[in-house]
């Protein structure tokens, strides 16, 4: 079952509508966007998820984001469905989508997909690296103070969209990714496990990562180079 490559074309199918929906954009307790274009993609997803699957739980950004108890399900399923709302609901093309399934505790699937520019990368697809870049993605968090203690020899750049981030690093567009304030497992656990099957590192609160699930509700600081 390809469960990324088939969400992917229902996101496809549903992409005029979606984007008919980026003036609806409301801001959340925390400062960040919502709007009615994540919540399609969101039920698009779900809708797919109960068709397809028995035995598992689905964790989303914009629901079922305190899920702490995930044992006995053998579908995991992480669900960003709109990366980069700001992006978005700005009139930006580089807003994304990403999944990343579990399968009885082990890594299974992951998807980055960025709709507006037609690309999608799942699990088991190769991308042709490049391999001079020096840029630096970084966070579209950063405060002046997190800018004084960038090294140099680097090209930073903010995007504002994490799977955006991702898919260059592994791209090779950028060199690395780093993110300082920490993002939640939807955010990174597509592209860490697809830059982990493209040969990159990935440190994770100072920690080699290695494939493993991401607990929801907890912030995780990492680099991918």
């Amino acid at each position: 079952m390809d469960i990324c490559r088939d969400i992917y074309s229902i996101i496809r199918s549903k992409l005029n509508e979606i984007l008919e929906l980026r003036s609806t954009g409301t801001l959340k307790a925390d400062n960040t966007f919502v709007s009615e274009g994540d919540l399609l993609c969101e039920s698009l997803i779900f809708s797919y998820l109960k068709d397809n699957l028995a035995n598992y739980i689905v964790i989303s950004e914009e629901s079922n984001n305190d899920i702490s108890d995930i044992d006995g399900a053998e579908f995991v399923v992480t669900v960003d469905p709109i990366d980069g709302t700001e992006n978005f609901v700005s009139g930006l093309k580089e807003w994304g989508v990403g999944i990343s399934v579990y399968r009885n505790g082990k890594h299974y699937q992951s998807m980055i997909a960025l709709p507006e520019l037609d690309i999608c990368f799942c699990t088991g697809e190769k991308l042709e690296r490049i391999k001079k870049s020096r840029i630096c993605g970084l966070s579209s968090y950063m405060t002046p103070e997190d800018f004084e203690v960038l090294g140099g020899g680097l090209e930073y750049r903010i995007m504002g969209c994490c799977m955006y981030n991702m898919y260059n690093v592994i791209h090779g567009s950028y060199k690395q990714f780093q993110h300082l304030k920490g993002c939640f497992s939807w955010d990174i656990l597509p592209g860490i496990n697809l830059a982990l099957e493209h040969g990159l590192s990935v440190i994770i609160d100072g920690k080699a990562y290695n494939g493993e699930f991401l607990k929801p509700g907890m912030r995780y600081m990492f680099e991918v180079y």
